[in-house]
């Protein structure tokens, strides 16, 4: 197993109902260190970069306005094959099916107001978070 790094968005429903420490608690239960964190308010040029691989479907600018609606925790997350456990830990994108244990099982809304937001394979990881970090804002 290699040690890799992901990125993270805490969202605006879980900063709005002050569930990011339990969020970061199961984290960091998982295995998975905190090694860049930082609260924003996300500009909408930022979510609109953020987001432009969804620009084409229909519910972009109501992501758009979501995550640009409140404040967000940005992070960047470190471990054993961090993009598949932070994916494994976050449940699927719909709370309904995600599995017991799981981020979204226990604090997700909705479809849309799902609380976190994690990278989806290592080349991914790396765009997002120099989207938000420098190497010098991480530590190991």
């Amino acid at each position: 197993m290699a040690t890799e790094r992901t990125f993270s968005i805490l969202k605006p429903d879980a900063t709005r109902r002050n569930i990011t420490g339990a969020v970061n608690a199961l984290i960091e239960g998982a295995g998975l260190r905190i090694v860049g964190q930082r609260r924003i308010q996300m500009t909408k040029a930022q979510a609109e970069k953020f987001y432009e691989v969804h620009k084409e479907r229909p519910f972009y600018g109501e992501l758009v306005e979501f995550m640009t609606s409140g404040p967000v925790v940005v992070q960047v997350l470190q471990g054993e094959n961090a993009v598949a456990k932070y994916r494994e830990v976050m449940g699927a994108t719909n709370p309904a099916q995600a599995a017991e244990g799981t981020i979204r099982k226990q604090f997700a809304e909705s479809v849309g107001e799902n609380t976190v937001h994690g990278s989806d394979s290592q080349e991914n990881a790396k765009l997002e978070i120099a989207q938000f970090f420098q190497d010098s804002d991480l530590t190991a």
